[in-house]
């Protein structure tokens, strides 16, 4: 997986009003640093040269990591600079230390300020060439991955790779059965765009992409955040926020509503829908409305934030109404809003084993989230995973499920404590993780509290992309033998970072310098081994959805090595390997002839072949039979998907309607991302499966269009869920009907289910 799919969702995309022709593209201002951030660079050095868990100081030998980082960050892709740029930046690639030293920011900003003229440049040449016919009977073809092609020569090689880029850009919409005139106009919308969203960046944008490659270059999960960024993760980590309750996204020159939060100001008007367009933003009852059409979307979730009991209005031009469509103005007193899609959600699945009905309960946590402040402030109250994940239990408890599946896919973590705080909910009292920082010194975190809030038999479900709290959890349940591991290979990060906030070490008043996301320490399993590089590995395992080298701790060339310590005072409380060999077996038996799970290894299969191309064809006879074979093969597990909804829906209508499975978005690791978007081919940020290929990009959909997309992945992903509840039904099954693997296989605890 290319490091640009990161950040898809910046790239710009198409929507109603046209494009600005290539004439009036007006000329950018030249960004430069402001004496705040060069202090902020100054107080960055100090705490990562002296304090990150492996300090290494700003030299010469520094200085060319985070040249070559920064340059990564810009054009990761070899799009836009020439060798000849690289020739002209080769003075600054060792004396980016020297630059932090003298609060002299110039050099790494004039790169950002050269980039914006070569995008510029290179996109305006797109355009034109859309004038052109494109002859799609040659037999020539587009390099797919360009992060570790050769820098062209000049503008001349470039020029014919973005020829080559828009012929491929035309055909995939040609081959979705666009008309010409409608190609032209999406791709002129899609470059000039791209163009506006690289000329919106300001200069705290260019110096957080700057820093964040500075502390990239040290580790992979060193983060610089600037002020702003600095917000949005507490605000991810407290899932909480002062406003309206509405997601937004940016669609053309227009801010959209994704989605309504429920019960947030604007949910309880009932005035505000996904796909309405917010075209203005006005303070107070009578201020005056700002027109923000054109505004990044930052700007404008600015202007709509703010405290609690306070007016905003908005100027709204609803989804159905065309560019000259009437106006409505709406109304809302800001309130505190929880944003619920993060938080901790539970399911029951009923699984049919042998005449015998199981009642698997899901919880599905897609993050560990807690909030700080409110705990630092000795609010009893405070949003915490452990929390919610313990009332769950206690609700699933009361629906008399026989088993539980914690289902941690595409939980990046958070919190340490978290991760400790609930792993205490299905253990009685010890060691959960081993910290190890700087010195050497190890101590332990551990469930201190007697008792466990579930006793009974436990699956947690993980994949590639649970990481870091996700993995101490998953490592600990499964030294304890607490419960089986299913799914993938987990990511493979073992560290620990804390989040530095430099402005109260300097003591300003207001936000200026950012925080710092600092590894400081490194995480072990209980039984002394590390997550790191390795990650969690399942008892039973699923088909592998990406490849180690394209994502996970080990794709990162400077990741920290795997180590191992002593291991930690604990006593398994079950052993789960007698019944393995068994859930294996009818895991096997029951897959191989299961119609989803085919389609799903079959999925893929296609999706592990598409992301090793190298390259594509530009011939349109070669890619439409390409199209016409993936698009059978796709039209096929659509059919048998949809069988099974149907058999399921009518399952539903006569049995106990207890509540469907269900899934989480997906929330990688918390780390700072670059400023800069990114171009790139790809049709979605989930590559492990294959959806139909429309020709366009994310945000150029309308939200029906995504939200369709996404219940495609949703049904891939409770295929995977309903197997995981097949085993912990065996497992079930299998207890119950053999005493002496019951008493090897559930936990010797306190009778007691309650946490006291």
């Amino acid at each position: 997986m290319r490091r640009t799919l990161i950040i898809l969702t910046l790239l710009a995309a198409s929507g109603i009003a046209l494009a600005k022709p290539v004439a009036e593209t007006a000329a950018p201002l030249l960004l430069k640093p402001t004496a705040d951030q060069t202090e902020a660079a100054i107080w960055a050095m100090r705490f990562l040269s002296r304090f990150h868990y492996k300090p290494m100081p700003l030299d010469d030998a520094m200085s060319e990591k985070i040249f070559k980082s920064y340059v990564e960050s810009l054009d990761a892709e070899h799009l836009f600079f020439t060798q000849a740029d690289m020739d002209r930046f080769a003075e600054a690639r060792d004396k980016l230390d020297d630059a932090i030293f003298e609060r002299d920011l110039s050099a790494p900003f004039a790169m950002f300020n050269l980039y914006e003229q070569r995008v510029a440049e290179r996109l305006e040449h797109a355009r034109e060439l859309l004038a052109k016919p494109f002859d799609f009977t040659k037999d020539e073809s587009y390099e797919l991955d360009r992060s570790k092609a050769a820098w062209a020569a000049n503008s001349t090689e470039l020029d014919e790779l973005w020829r080559k880029r828009v012929k491929n850009d035309w055909l995939r919409l040609k081959l979705a059965g666009k008309a010409d005139k409608d190609i032209r106009e999406t791709l002129d919308k899609r470059y000039a765009n791209y163009l506006d969203r690289i000329r919106e960046l300001n200069s705290e944008d260019v110096f957080q992409t700057f820093m964040n490659a500075y502390a990239t270059a040290i580790e992979p999960h060193t983060n610089y955040l600037s002020p702003r960024a600095s917000e949005n993760f507490d605000i991810a980590m407290r899932l909480s926020l002062e406003g309206i309750g509405a997601q937004l996204q940016r669609m053309d020159e227009y801010t959209a509503v994704k989605e309504v939060i429920p019960g947030g100001p604007a949910a309880l008007s009932g005035k505000l829908s996904a796909g309405d367009r917010i075209v203005g933003v006005g303070q107070g009852e009578s201020g005056p409305i700002a027109d923000v059409i054109g505004w990044r979307l930052d700007d404008v979730v600015d202007k709509i934030r703010g405290p609690k009991g306070t007016v905003v209005r908005l100027e709204i031009l609803p989804e159905a109404a065309g560019p000259d469509g009437k106006h409505e103005v709406l109304t809302l007193v800001r309130n505190k809003v929880n944003v619920e899609e993060q938080a901790a959600k539970k399911s029951i699945i009923d699984v049919d084993n042998d005449g015998v009905t199981h009642r698997i309960g899901v919880i599905t946590l897609p993050t560990f989230y807690q909030d700080f402040d409110a705990r630092r402030r000795g609010d009893e109250d405070f949003k915490s995973a452990t929390r919610d994940v313990e009332r769950l239990l206690g609700e699933l408890r009361e629906a008399k499920v026989d088993g539980v599946v914690v289902d941690l896919r595409n939980n990046g973590g958070g919190s340490l404590d978290e991760a400790t705080n609930l792993t205490g909910l299905f253990i009685d009292q010890g060691p959960v993780v081993q910290i190890r920082d700087a010195s050497g010194r190890v101590e332990e975190k551990a469930d201190l509290r007697a008792g466990a809030a579930w006793t009974g038999p436990l699956a947690v479900l993980v994949n590639r992309a649970s990481a870091s709290a996700s993995e101490i959890f998953a490592a600990a349940i499964q030294d304890y033998g607490r419960g089986v591991i299913i799914g993938e290979p987990t990511f493979g990060k073992g560290t620990v970072q804390n989040l530095l906030n430099m402005d109260n070490m300097a003591r300003n008043e207001t936000p200026v310098y950012g925080d710092l996301k600092m590894t400081v320490q490194q995480f072990f399993r209980i039984n002394g081994g590390s997550t790191q590089l390795r990650g969690v590995t399942p008892e039973l395992s699923f088909p592998l959805t990406v490849a180690s080298d394209e994502f996970g701790e080990s794709s990162y060339e400077n990741a920290l090595p795997w180590t191992a310590i002593a291991k930690a005072d604990y006593r398994q409380v079950a052993d789960l390997k007698p019944i393995l060999p068994m859930l294996l077996a009818r895991h096997e038996a029951r897959t191989s002839k299961n119609l989803e799970w085919k389609n799903f290894e079959a999925e893929i299969t296609d999706a592990k072949t598409l992301r090793a191309q190298k390259s594509i064809s530009l011939n349109e006879a070669t890619r439409a039979s390409e199209r016409d074979a993936e698009e059978a093969k796709r039209k096929q597990r659509e059919a048998v998907i949809a069988e099974v909804e149907a058999r399921e829906d009518a399952a539903a209508a006569v049995a106990d309607k207890s509540g469907s499975a269900a899934s989480g978005k997906p929330l990688l690791d918390a780390d700072a991302k670059p400023a800069v978007p990114a171009v790139d081919d790809a049709d979605d940020v989930d590559t492990s499966m294959v959806l139909a290929d429309d020709g366009l990009q994310p945000g150029e959909r309308s939200i029906r269009s995504e939200r369709q997309r996404e219940e495609q992945r949703k049904a891939r992903r409770d295929v995977v869920l309903r197997e995981a509840a097949h085993i912990l039904s065996d497992e079930i099954d299998l207890i119950r009907n053999n005493t002496k693997l019951a008493a090897r296989l559930l936990p010797q605890q306190p009778a007691t289910d309650a946490v006291d």
